[in-house]
């Protein structure tokens, strides 16, 4: 529990995830929860077919994290990177859930401003996990803000953006 702690931590820009040392068996754990919670949100705002679009999601975060790595001779930190990534983007994707309940509600309720509420915490959360991610990247790359958060929003297009579009065609 102290080590969920530590990396929750992450999402208040705290901590260093190279300095964590999680089991294997954490990581997976943090991969079915990623898998269950997206698939959660997709069947809030989509279809079926969010299934496919959260696996190549999975795949494509896999795939981004790994090549930054590779690129940045850093490989040694792979589990570190990879968990610390997917469990901020679990709480946050956790508070999407809520922001989609809550959406669902305002909807039934027919809350005249719920579109400005809806964006704003869309926006909020986005921005949020923006920053996280490009936190986490330059505590374990070590690099600058300026390349933290321009690897921060390529992992974003990388993992949602080319899955989406791809789903769209």
């Amino acid at each position: 529990m102290s080590l969920l702690i530590n990396y929750l931590a992450l999402c208040w820009f705290r901590n260093n995830p190279a300095n964590l040392h999680p089991a294997t068996s954490f990581m997976w754990k943090t991969v079915a929860f990623y898998l269950v919670s997206g698939m959660i949100v997709e069947f809030l705002i989509a279809d079926v077919e969010g299934i496919i679009e959260v696996l190549f999601r999975t795949f494509m975060a896999f795939s981004t994290i790994i090549s930054f790595l590779l690129i940045t001779k850093k490989w040694q930190y792979f589990r570190q990177l990879f968990i610390a990534i997917f469990i901020c983007e679990n709480f946050i994707m956790t508070l999407a859930i809520v922001a989609e309940s809550l959406n669902f509600l305002m909807t039934i309720n027919h809350f005249h401003y719920r579109e400005y509420v809806d964006i704003s915490l869309a926006t909020m959360l986005v921005s949020w996990y923006l920053a996280i991610v490009s936190y986490i990247l330059r505590q374990t790359l070590e690099t600058k803000m300026s390349h933290s958060v321009i690897l921060a929003f390529s992992y974003f297009i990388l993992t949602y953006g080319i899955p989406m579009m791809f789903m769209d065609m």
